[in-house]
This record gives structure tokens, C-alpha cells and sequence, in this order.
């Protein structure tokens, strides 16, 4: 029984806040997982910057509203369901999200709520557990699946660590270079070769 576990921003999706700091021209807002390791940090710094500018979670999904899943990944996702049952695990929001799952053939996902005021305003997230990427997998790895981790950067380094196998997507070298054992894919023809690799490693087990 193999199950695919992947992240969502970077592998299927445009970063959410590099396209919401492109449109309002915040350049702190750039700041992903990629470059704080500390998600609670980042999304700390980031609702103090909406705060400072009076941006709410409207502004945001106005943003969102024009964008579309990387080039690619609808087919690729489409491969991918042929061979594994997928999960989307991702520290993204729901408020974020439906737009992306629309477009996607409405996949599987788990990931955070965020806080929002009778006006708007975003206060606060929940997260749907500590560690939920790690727990995810052990989770679901205990249903008997065999699991291939694929993810970006740095908070997605302990689901492909739980997992059977892990593999990274275009992940930065900074991210690379603390974590050189993972196998990268640079485009989608590369992570179904990679998928299909760690495939027949777990069958010949």
C-alpha cells in the first residue's frame, strides 16, 4: 500500500506570501519556510506586518484569486494518483487553499486555520498539531502504508524523515546542503522518475 505525502507551496503551487509580498510590495513578506526553519517565528513576523499595514484576509485571497498551480503539477498530480493514493500535508491555511484545490481535482489536504476578526483582520492560526507534517506521516504509516515524502524546504524535512523515503523538489541550496541525503528533483519529469525509484526500492524491501 503506497501513499505519497507532498508539500503544497513550491511543489504544486506558487509561494502564497512571495505573490502577496510582489502585490503589495512588502519585501519582509517574502520570508518562507525556505528561509526561517521556526514556523511559528515566521507566521509571528508575518501577522505583525498585516497589523502594521492594515491587511486583511481578504487582501490576501485577492491575491490569490489570480494565481494557478505551477505549471505541470495538475498533470503531474494526475500521475502520480495512478500509482499512490495522495496527501497534500501542508502549513498552509484553509482560508488559503480552496482555490488551489478547485484546480487540482480537490485533493486531499490537511493544514491550519487561521484566526480572523469580525473585520477582517487576521489574529491569530491554528495549527491542526505540533509537528503535524512528522505526526502525519507516523500516523498514516501506522495504517500500514509505505510513505514517500516530497517537500521543499525546511519544515518539511521531518515528514520526509518519518517516511520511507523522501525526496526534495526544488528545494534551495541552503536547505540542501543541511539535508544531502535526500535525492532533488529540478521539474516534474525528474520527481516521477524519482517517484518511481523509490517505488521499486520499497517493493524489492
Amino acid at each position: 500500500m503506497l501513499l505519497a505525502c507532498l508539500d503544497l507551496e513550491g511543489v504544486l503551487i506558487p509561494e502564497i506570501w512571495i505573490a502577496f509580498a510582489e502585490q503589495t510590495g512588502i519585501e519582509a513578506l517574502r520570508l518562507t519556510t525556505r528561509d526561517v526553519p521556526d514556523y511559528d517565528v515566521l507566521m509571528r513576523k508575518r501577522l505583525e506586518i498585516l497589523r502594521e499595514h492594515k491587511l486583511g484576509l481578504a487582501d490576501i485571497q485577492a491575491t490569490i484569486a489570480r494565481m494557478q498551480p505551477l505549471p505541470g503539477a495538475e498533470n503531474f498530480l494526475d500521475w502520480l494518483r495512478e500509482r499512490f493514493q495522495v496527501v497534500i500535508l501542508s502549513d498552509t491555511f484553509y482560508e488559503f487553499a480552496a482555490p488551489f484545490m478547485r484546480q487540482l481535482g480537490w485533493p486531499t489536504l490537511f493544514c491550519h486555520a487561521l484566526e480572523v476578526d469580525s473585520e477582517g483582520r487576521v489574529v491569530g492560526y491554528r495549527l491542526r498539531q505540533n509537528d503535524p507534517k512528522r505526526n502525519a506521516v507516523r500516523a498514516l504509516s501506522s495504517l500500514n502504508f509505505q510513505i514517500v515524502a516530497c517537500g521543499d524546504s525546511y519544515n518539511d524535512t521531518a515528514m520526509l524523515a518519518e517516511a520511507d523515503a523522501g525526496i526534495f523538489f526544488r528545494t534551495p541550496e541552503n536547505v540542501v546542503r543541511e539535508f544531502p541525503h535526500y535525492p532533488m528533483a529540478n521539474d516534474y519529469q525528474e520527481l516521477r522518475a524519482e517517484f518511481e525509484r523509490a517505488r521499486t526500492r520499497l517493493a524489492n524491501r
